[in-house]
């Protein structure tokens, strides 16, 4: 992020109703004009929960993040630069019932229309643009995804510092705040099953996951670095139980494994293999990349992939 700039975050969010697909549009009480759901990052957030967190603001509908549909870039009156980051998010009809919206001081209404009707809605061509990629998710028959979430433990205490025996190598301070720092963005995606490791700072790094979504955290030596340096790592096998699962997921693992995990991510899927690989899978700690794939056809290949830096 530069100094210059403006970040802002916000979805393109959309139902199925009696057969139809409908996205949602708001009109903006001071500027009278209508737009999609966005608001700038707050201290400390990153983006993709600055989206969440913007869309029930603003429509009071809760969401989980599904694939990333364009970054729009404007001018200010300010002479600085907006960039703003937006993602396809399927609204419930649970969200949609808890819903407590009322027209407000900002936003005075929300509308459901089908996307060609939005496309002639939208008051700006930045919007219209996003608003297109999405567009060509349906066409292209993936918009219904799940994500799978490979992640890097947190910063871990140095070998030297550590006396004990590497699998008990614990979080440093920094790596605690870290773990802490990443619930939001991972819950943003909508992350119920957690995958870790057996080694204590993989553990400690989900922890704060796991207590936030009351969920046990299962561990596997299949994704451990001690199998993968003795040659009897399993990425295969816990990816394809994953991808089968078609459940949205977090693989906390090192940064020696990872390479196995995304690969298996694209074979498990029919993904031609290629350099992306390799950036998804250089994970700085506590790192992580959102693999997405198609609901209904997961062996259609990877939809899109996404990695998120923390900010400590």
């Amino acid at each position: 992020m530069t100094e210059t700039a403006v970040y802002a975050a916000g979805g393109v969010v959309w139902r199925v109703v009696d057969g139809k697909l409908r996205v949602l549009l708001i009109h903006r009480t001071k500027y009278r004009d209508v737009t999609l759901p966005k608001g700038k990052v707050d201290p400390g957030e990153m983006l993709a929960e600055t989206a969440v967190r913007e869309i029930h603001e603003e429509t009071g509908i809760r969401v989980a993040l599904g694939v990333p549909v364009g970054v729009s870039r404007y001018r200010l009156p300010s002479k600085r630069i907006k960039i703003v980051h937006y993602w396809a998010a399927e609204a419930t009809e649970a969200a949609i019932r808890a819903s407590a919206f009322l027209p407000n001081k900002e936003i005075a209404a929300l509308e459901w229309v089908s996307p060609k009707k939005a496309l002639r809605r939208l008051s700006y061509p930045v919007d219209t643009e996003i608003l297109e990629t999405f567009v060509r998710l349906v066409d292209e028959g993936v918009l219904r995804t799940f994500p799978i979430v490979a992640l890097r433990h947190a910063k871990a205490l140095s070998r030297e510092e550590w006396k004990g025996k590497d699998v008990a190598r614990a979080l440093s301070p920094r790596g605690r705040r870290q773990a802490a720092s990443i619930v939001g963005p991972l819950l943003a995606f909508g992350v119920r099953r957690i995958v870790s490791s057996p080694a204590v700072r993989c553990l400690e790094t989900v922890k704060p996951l796991s207590d936030a979504i009351g969920r046990k955290i299962d561990t596997t030596g299949l994704i451990g670095q001690d199998a993968w340096e003795e040659g009897k790592s399993d990425a295969r096998t816990v990816v394809g139980d994953r991808v089968r699962a078609r459940k949205p997921s977090v693989l906390c693992s090192h940064g020696p494994v990872l390479p196995d995990i995304l690969s298996e991510l694209a074979l498990a899927t029919g993904t031609l293999r290629g350099s992306y690989l390799g950036s998804a899978s250089a994970l700085d700690p506590a790192a992580f990349s959102v693999v997405h794939m198609s609901v209904d056809n997961p062996g259609s290949g990877i939809v899109a992939i996404e990695t998120h830096i923390p900010k400590d």
